[in-house]
C-alpha cells in the first residue's frame, strides 16, 4: 500500500553509446583499455525519529462537571490496551505511559489549561475529549502542538472540516453518517415505506437531514413529510397536521442535545398524534432515558439508533480488571482502539513523535494485512510493514479527513419504563 504522505519519484537513466569509424584502409592500432575507478555508492540516509523513544499517551477525558460520567470508560479502555501492549512488548522496545487530565466542560477554559499540562509533559497523542465542542478547540491546540488527537466520542459533522492539518481523527462515527443507517433499517427492506423526518434546523440536525435524504433517495424510497423546529419551539400544531396530512408509515425526529425541551414535547406530541411504537423513530442524540418524562408505557415499543458497538463479555472483563466499579461502558472500545492504532502507529513509522504518529495512523487503519490485536500485529510487522487494524469497536478504517468509515451503529426498542434497551447493531458506510 502507498503511503498516505508518500510521494513517488521517477528516477529516468539514460545512457549515450558513441561509436567511432576509421577512414582509412590502414589496421586500426588496438585501443588502450582506460579503467576508471567506480563511483562509491550513494549511502542510505539515516532517519532519525524525533521522539524520545518512550510513547507518551495523554487523556483528556470529563472528570469533572455534568458529563463526568463518561470518563471512567474510556480511561478503563485505554488502560486496558496500555497494559496489553506493555504485556507483549511495549513500543519500539520500550513501555508505554499515560498522562491523565481532566477536560472539564464547555463553559469553561479548562480543556486548554489541561491541554498545556499535557504538552509540557511531552505526550506523542492524546485521546479525546469527549465532546465535540471541546474537540473543536483542541484540534488548533493539536496542530500547533504537531499531536494527533483521536477523540473515541465526538460525532458532530463539523469536525470533519476542521481537519486541514491532519492531526484530528475518531474512532467513533460522525453523527451525520447515521443517515446511512436509518435509511438502510427503515427502506432498505422488500416493503416501501412512507416516511417523515420532523428535526432540529440546527447544524447537526441539518447535516444528518441532508445525509438521510440522500441515502433515501438511495433505496427509491418516499420522503411524504419533511418538518423543521427549533429549540425555542413551543407549538407543534402544525407539524402534527403536516403528519396527518402525509400519513407515513414512520416518523424520524432527529434532535440534538441543545434542544432537550423542544423535542420533548415534540415526541409527546407526535406520539398523542398516534405514531407510537416502531412507527417512531429516535436518533442518536436523542435516544436517551425519557423513565422521568413520560408515564410508563409512553415510548414502549420505539425504536432508536445510537453509535458504536456493544462490548462483549470478555472485554466487558477486561475493564473490570482495570476499574471494578464500572457499570457504564459506552466508549470504552472507541478509546481502547484508540491507543492501539496510536501504538501501531509508532511502531510503523519506527517514531513516536506526534508528527510521526498523525502520518500513520490512517495506514495502519485500512488497506493491508488485517490483524485483531496488538499481538497479532505485532507478528504482522515482523514479515510486513503493512496492517489494517480491525478493533473491538470494528473495523475502524479511518477516511483521508479523520473520520472511520464505515461506523457500527445499534439499534434499540424502549421498554415498558421508557427506557431504551440494545436489540440489534450493524454496520453501515
Amino acid at each position: 500500500m502507498t503511503s498516505f504522505r508518500a510521494t513517488r519519484r521517477l528516477i529516468v537513466a539514460a545512457s549515450v553509446v558513441v561509436v567511432a569509424l576509421a577512414a582509412c584502409s590502414s589496421p586500426a592500432p588496438t585501443a588502450t583499455p582506460v579503467f576508471t575507478p567506480a563511483a562509491s555508492p550513494t549511502p542510505t540516509p539515516v532517519v532519525t525519529p524525533a521522539g524520545d523513544g518512550v510513547l507518551r499517551v495523554g487523556t483528556i477525558f470529563p472528570t469533572s462537571g455534568m458529563f463526568s460520567f463518561l470518563a471512567a470508560a474510556q480511561t478503563a479502555g485505554v488502560a486496558a490496551a496500555v497494559k496489553e501492549i506493555n504485556a507483549a512488548g511495549g513500543v519500539n522496545g520500550e513501555p508505554v505511559t499515560v498522562v491523565s487530565v481532566d477536560s472539564g466542560e464547555a463553559k469553561t477554559t479548562k480543556l486548554e489549561t489541561s491541554f498545556k499540562t499535557l504538552v509540557s509533559k511531552k505526550v506523542d497523542v492524546v485521546i479525546g475529549p469527549s465532546s465535540s465542542a471541546l474537540a473543536q478547540r483542541a484540534i488548533p491546540l493539536a496542530i500547533d502542538a504537531k499531536i494527533p488527537v483521536i477523540s473515541p466520542a465526538a460525532t458532530f459533522s463539523a469536525l470533519t472540516d476542521v481537519f486541514d492539518d491532519g492531526y484530528f481523527f475518531r474512532t467513533i462515527p460522525a453523527y451525520d453518517q447515521q443517515g446511512h443507517a436509518l435509511a438502510e433499517e427503515l427502506a432498505g427492506g422488500d416493503t416501501t415505506q412512507r416516511i417523515a423526518y420532523v428535526y432540529v434546523a440546527d447544524d447537526e440536525g441539518t447535516a444528518l437531514h441532508d445525509t438521510f435524504v440522500t441515502a433515501l433517495a438511495d433505496y427509491d424510497s418516499e420522503l411524504v413529510a419533511d418538518e423543521a423546529f427549533s429549540s425555542s419551539t413551543t407549538n407543534f400544531d402544525s407539524i402534527i397536521a403536516s403528519l396527518k396530512k402525509a400519513q407515513p408509515d414512520v416518523v424520524v425526529v432527529g434532535s440534538t442535545y441543545g434542544s432537550v425541551k423542544a423535542t420533548k414535547a415534540a415526541i409527546g406530541k407526535i406520539v398523542a398524534a398516534g405514531y407510537k411504537g416502531s412507527k417512531l423513530w429516535l436518533t442518536s442524540l436523542n435516544t436517551g432515558d425519557y423513565s422521568q418524562s413520560f408515564k410508563n408505557g409512553t415510548l414502549k415499543g420505539v425504536r432508536g439508533v445510537i453509535e458504536g458497538a456493544q462490548p462483549s463479555k470478555a472485554f466487558i472483563a477486561t475493564l473490570k480488571a482495570s476499574n471494578s466499579k464500572l457499570t457504564s461502558y459506552r466508549y470504552a472500545m472507541e478509546a481502547y482502539d484508540a491507543t492501539m492504532l496510536a501504538a501501531l502507529a509508532a511502531i510503523v513509522a519506527q517514531d513516536d513523535a506526534g508528527e510521526a504518529i498523525a502520518g500513520s495512523l490512517y495506514d495502519v487503519s485500512k488497506g493491508g494485512v488485517k490483524c485483531l490485536s496488538f499481538t497479532e500485529c505485532r507478528e504482522v510487522l515482523k514479515t510486513s510493514n503493512d496492517i489494517d487494524y480491525d478493533g473491538v469497536s470494528g473495523t475502524v478504517n479511518f477516511t483521508p479527513g479523520g473520520d472511520i468509515e464505515p461506523g457500527y451503529w445499534g439499534y434499540y426498542t424502549y421498554d415498558g419504563e421508557n427506557k431504551f434497551v440494545f436489540k440489534s447493531g450493524s454496520v453501515v458506510g
